[in-house]
Protein backbone atom coordinates (compact mmCIF):
# COMPACT_ATOMS: atom_id res chain seq x y z
CA UNK A 1 0.00 0.00 0.00
CA UNK A 2 1.34 3.33 -0.78
CA UNK A 3 2.15 5.97 1.80
CA UNK A 4 1.97 9.75 2.43
CA UNK A 5 2.34 12.39 4.76
CA UNK A 6 0.75 15.51 4.86
CA UNK A 7 2.55 19.33 5.69
CA UNK A 8 0.18 21.86 6.02
CA UNK A 9 -0.01 24.72 9.37
CA UNK A 10 -3.30 24.92 8.75
CA UNK A 11 -5.46 21.91 10.43
CA UNK A 12 -8.38 22.33 8.36
CA UNK A 13 -6.34 22.18 5.28
CA UNK A 14 -4.73 18.84 6.04
CA UNK A 15 -8.26 17.68 6.60
CA UNK A 16 -9.61 18.24 3.94
CA UNK A 17 -6.63 17.09 1.73
CA UNK A 18 -6.91 13.89 4.08
CA UNK A 19 -10.13 13.84 3.18
CA UNK A 20 -10.35 14.60 -0.46
CA UNK A 21 -7.17 12.16 -1.35
CA UNK A 22 -9.27 9.29 0.47
CA UNK A 23 -12.27 9.79 -2.14
CA UNK A 24 -10.25 10.12 -5.29
CA UNK A 25 -7.03 7.14 -4.01
CA UNK A 26 -8.57 4.99 -1.30
CA UNK A 27 -5.19 2.90 -0.92
CA UNK A 28 -3.31 5.76 -0.16
CA UNK A 29 -2.23 5.40 3.40
CA UNK A 30 -1.58 8.77 5.03
CA UNK A 31 0.86 7.63 7.93
CA UNK A 32 1.63 11.09 9.56
CA UNK A 33 0.74 14.38 9.36
CA UNK A 34 3.30 17.80 10.17
CA UNK A 35 2.59 21.29 11.21
CA UNK A 36 5.87 22.45 9.66
CA UNK A 37 8.76 22.21 7.32
CA UNK A 38 11.02 20.64 10.32
CA UNK A 39 8.45 17.96 11.16
CA UNK A 40 7.97 17.05 7.78
CA UNK A 41 11.44 16.52 7.18
CA UNK A 42 12.01 14.28 10.53
CA UNK A 43 8.65 12.48 9.43
CA UNK A 44 9.76 11.51 5.97
CA UNK A 45 13.21 10.24 7.60
CA UNK A 46 10.66 8.45 10.46
CA UNK A 47 8.50 7.02 8.07
CA UNK A 48 10.40 6.56 4.61
CA UNK A 49 6.36 7.67 3.04
CA UNK A 50 6.47 7.04 -0.64
CA UNK A 51 4.92 10.81 -1.58
CA UNK A 52 5.41 14.10 0.86
CA UNK A 53 2.06 16.77 0.35
CA UNK A 54 4.06 20.26 1.26
CA UNK A 55 2.50 23.20 1.82
CA UNK A 56 4.55 26.35 0.55
CA UNK A 57 4.31 28.52 3.44
CA UNK A 58 4.83 27.23 7.00
CA UNK A 59 6.73 28.26 10.03
CA UNK A 60 10.53 27.67 10.47
CA UNK A 61 11.56 25.61 7.29
CA UNK A 62 8.78 26.59 4.47
CA UNK A 63 7.54 23.71 1.58
CA UNK A 64 10.55 24.58 -0.80
CA UNK A 65 13.70 24.49 2.02
CA UNK A 66 11.80 21.17 3.18
CA UNK A 67 11.59 19.73 -0.06
CA UNK A 68 15.20 20.74 -0.70
CA UNK A 69 16.10 18.65 2.62
CA UNK A 70 14.44 15.58 1.58
CA UNK A 71 15.97 15.32 -1.84
CA UNK A 72 15.18 11.94 -3.25
CA UNK A 73 13.61 10.22 -0.34
CA UNK A 74 10.17 10.96 -1.25
CA UNK A 75 8.10 12.03 -3.95
CA UNK A 76 7.15 15.62 -3.27
CA UNK A 77 3.96 17.43 -3.93
CA UNK A 78 3.73 21.00 -3.39
CA UNK A 79 0.41 22.34 -2.18
CA UNK A 80 -0.05 26.36 -3.19
CA UNK A 81 -2.51 29.05 -2.95
CA UNK A 82 -0.52 31.06 -5.96
CA UNK A 83 -2.04 31.73 -9.42
CA UNK A 84 -1.51 30.73 -12.65
CA UNK A 85 2.33 31.65 -13.81
CA UNK A 86 3.68 30.04 -10.42
CA UNK A 87 1.71 26.73 -10.90
CA UNK A 88 3.34 26.67 -14.07
CA UNK A 89 6.84 26.33 -12.22
CA UNK A 90 5.70 23.31 -10.26
CA UNK A 91 4.86 21.18 -13.37
CA UNK A 92 8.67 19.60 -13.75
CA UNK A 93 10.12 16.34 -13.11
CA UNK A 94 8.89 14.24 -10.09
CA UNK A 95 7.46 17.68 -8.25
CA UNK A 96 3.40 18.20 -8.28
CA UNK A 97 1.49 20.56 -6.53
CA UNK A 98 -2.13 20.66 -5.81
CA UNK A 99 -3.81 24.42 -5.27
CA UNK A 100 -5.77 25.36 -2.48
CA UNK A 101 -8.64 24.63 -1.51
CA UNK A 102 -7.76 20.71 -3.17
CA UNK A 103 -10.75 19.94 -5.56
CA UNK A 104 -11.45 16.51 -6.54
CA UNK A 105 -11.02 16.46 -9.90
CA UNK A 106 -7.46 18.29 -9.48
CA UNK A 107 -6.54 15.28 -7.03
CA UNK A 108 -7.75 12.71 -9.81
CA UNK A 109 -5.07 13.62 -11.76
CA UNK A 110 -2.52 14.16 -8.99
CA UNK A 111 -3.42 10.17 -7.99
CA UNK A 112 -2.83 9.09 -11.42
CA UNK A 113 0.55 10.90 -11.51
CA UNK A 114 1.68 9.41 -8.79
CA UNK A 115 0.57 6.30 -9.32
CA UNK A 116 3.01 6.47 -12.12
CA UNK A 117 5.48 7.34 -10.40
CA UNK A 118 5.61 4.19 -7.91
CA UNK A 119 7.76 1.95 -9.47
CA UNK A 120 10.17 4.70 -9.97
CA UNK A 121 12.93 5.90 -7.74
CA UNK A 122 11.84 9.61 -6.34
CA UNK A 123 14.00 12.10 -7.84
CA UNK A 124 16.06 14.99 -6.36
CA UNK A 125 14.00 18.40 -6.12
CA UNK A 126 17.23 20.44 -5.47
CA UNK A 127 17.51 21.47 -8.91
CA UNK A 128 13.68 22.31 -9.25
CA UNK A 129 13.67 24.19 -5.48
CA UNK A 130 16.10 26.42 -6.89
CA UNK A 131 14.63 27.57 -10.22
CA UNK A 132 11.31 27.93 -7.75
CA UNK A 133 12.79 30.40 -5.36
CA UNK A 134 13.89 32.28 -8.03
CA UNK A 135 10.40 32.86 -9.33
CA UNK A 136 8.57 32.78 -6.13
CA UNK A 137 11.30 34.49 -3.87
CA UNK A 138 8.78 37.50 -4.07
CA UNK A 139 5.83 35.91 -3.20
CA UNK A 140 7.17 33.19 -0.63
CA UNK A 141 8.33 36.47 1.52
CA UNK A 142 4.73 37.95 2.09
CA UNK A 143 3.53 37.06 5.48
CA UNK A 144 0.93 34.53 5.30
CA UNK A 145 -2.40 35.81 6.16
CA UNK A 146 -2.64 34.60 10.35
CA UNK A 147 -6.10 34.58 10.56
CA UNK A 148 -8.18 31.69 8.95
CA UNK A 149 -9.41 31.93 5.42
CA UNK A 150 -11.70 29.35 5.17
CA UNK A 151 -14.54 27.44 7.70
CA UNK A 152 -14.73 23.80 7.16
CA UNK A 153 -18.32 22.87 8.28
CA UNK A 154 -20.95 20.05 7.60
CA UNK A 155 -23.97 20.27 5.73
CA UNK A 156 -25.71 17.04 6.12
CA UNK A 157 -23.11 14.61 5.21
CA UNK A 158 -21.26 16.64 2.93
CA UNK A 159 -18.51 18.97 4.40
CA UNK A 160 -17.83 22.07 2.75
CA UNK A 161 -15.08 24.93 2.67
CA UNK A 162 -16.40 28.07 2.93
CA UNK A 163 -14.39 31.18 2.57
CA UNK A 164 -14.71 33.49 5.51
CA UNK A 165 -15.93 36.57 3.91
CA UNK A 166 -18.72 34.57 2.77
CA UNK A 167 -19.90 33.97 6.48
CA UNK A 168 -22.53 36.77 7.58
CA UNK A 169 -22.39 35.60 11.01
CA UNK A 170 -21.75 32.47 13.76
CA UNK A 171 -24.09 31.58 16.57
CA UNK A 172 -23.46 29.15 19.06
CA UNK A 173 -25.76 26.52 21.28
CA UNK A 174 -24.21 24.37 23.94
CA UNK A 175 -23.17 21.55 20.81
CA UNK A 176 -22.95 23.24 17.81
CA UNK A 177 -21.85 26.96 16.12
CA UNK A 178 -24.39 27.45 12.97
CA UNK A 179 -21.97 29.18 10.08
CA UNK A 180 -25.04 31.15 7.74
CA UNK A 181 -24.19 32.31 4.47
CA UNK A 182 -26.53 33.80 2.18
CA UNK A 183 -27.16 30.96 0.54
CA UNK A 184 -27.39 28.00 3.40
CA UNK A 185 -26.80 27.19 6.81
CA UNK A 186 -24.01 24.77 8.25
CA UNK A 187 -22.70 23.46 11.30
CA UNK A 188 -19.13 23.18 13.20
CA UNK A 189 -18.12 22.02 16.39
CA UNK A 190 -15.96 24.89 17.54
CA UNK A 191 -16.84 27.48 20.11
CA UNK A 192 -17.19 31.21 19.29
CA UNK A 193 -14.58 31.81 21.95
CA UNK A 194 -12.47 29.99 19.78
CA UNK A 195 -13.12 31.59 16.30
CA UNK A 196 -13.10 34.94 17.93
CA UNK A 197 -9.48 34.46 19.04
CA UNK A 198 -8.70 32.93 15.28
CA UNK A 199 -10.59 35.13 13.01
CA UNK A 200 -9.84 39.11 12.14
CA UNK A 201 -11.15 41.11 14.15
CA UNK A 202 -11.62 44.07 11.62
CA UNK A 203 -13.55 41.42 10.01
CA UNK A 204 -15.51 39.49 12.34
CA UNK A 205 -17.09 41.38 15.38
CA UNK A 206 -17.73 39.58 18.72
CA UNK A 207 -21.17 40.83 19.55
CA UNK A 208 -22.39 38.53 22.29
CA UNK A 209 -20.71 35.68 23.73
CA UNK A 210 -22.19 32.97 21.30
CA UNK A 211 -22.33 35.20 18.72
CA UNK A 212 -19.89 36.74 15.75
CA UNK A 213 -21.04 39.17 13.10
CA UNK A 214 -19.60 40.35 9.66
CA UNK A 215 -18.70 43.66 9.67
CA UNK A 216 -20.10 43.52 5.86
CA UNK A 217 -23.20 41.64 6.52
CA UNK A 218 -24.40 44.55 8.99
CA UNK A 219 -27.40 46.98 7.83
CA UNK A 220 -28.35 48.61 11.12
CA UNK A 221 -28.81 48.35 15.12
CA UNK A 222 -31.95 48.65 16.56
CA UNK A 223 -33.79 48.07 19.74
CA UNK A 224 -36.75 46.39 20.87
CA UNK A 225 -40.09 46.61 23.42
CA UNK A 226 -37.43 45.35 26.20
CA UNK A 227 -34.45 47.82 25.45
CA UNK A 228 -32.10 44.98 24.00
CA UNK A 229 -30.19 46.35 21.26
CA UNK A 230 -29.99 43.65 18.10
CA UNK A 231 -28.03 44.13 14.68
CA UNK A 232 -30.06 43.77 11.18
CA UNK A 233 -28.31 41.26 8.78
CA UNK A 234 -28.55 43.03 5.51
CA UNK A 235 -31.07 40.80 3.24
CA UNK A 236 -32.07 38.52 5.84
CA UNK A 237 -34.56 38.40 8.88
CA UNK A 238 -31.92 37.80 11.54
CA UNK A 239 -31.46 39.91 14.46
CA UNK A 240 -28.63 39.26 17.05
CA UNK A 241 -28.70 40.62 20.30
CA UNK A 242 -25.74 42.54 21.26
CA UNK A 243 -24.36 42.02 24.64
CA UNK A 244 -23.90 45.29 26.70
CA UNK A 245 -20.29 44.83 27.08
CA UNK A 246 -20.20 45.24 23.19
CA UNK A 247 -22.21 48.31 22.87
CA UNK A 248 -19.09 49.97 21.92
CA UNK A 249 -18.80 48.60 18.91
CA UNK A 250 -21.70 50.61 17.57
CA UNK A 251 -21.00 53.90 18.82
CA UNK A 252 -19.81 55.56 15.66
CA UNK A 253 -22.41 54.03 13.70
Amino acid sequence: MPTAILADDERLMRDQLRMRLGQVWPDLDIVGEAKNGDEAISLVDELKPDFTFLDIRMPGKTGMEAAAAIGNKSHVVFVTAYDAYAVEAFERGAVDYVLKPPEQERLKITAERLKDRLARPAGDVNASVTAMLSQLAEKIATPKPKYLQWIQASIGQDLRMIPVEEILFFRSDEKYTCVQTEKFEALIRKPVRDLAEELDPSLFWQIHRATLVNVNAIEGVTRDIRGRHLVMIKGRPDKLEVSRSFLHLFKQM
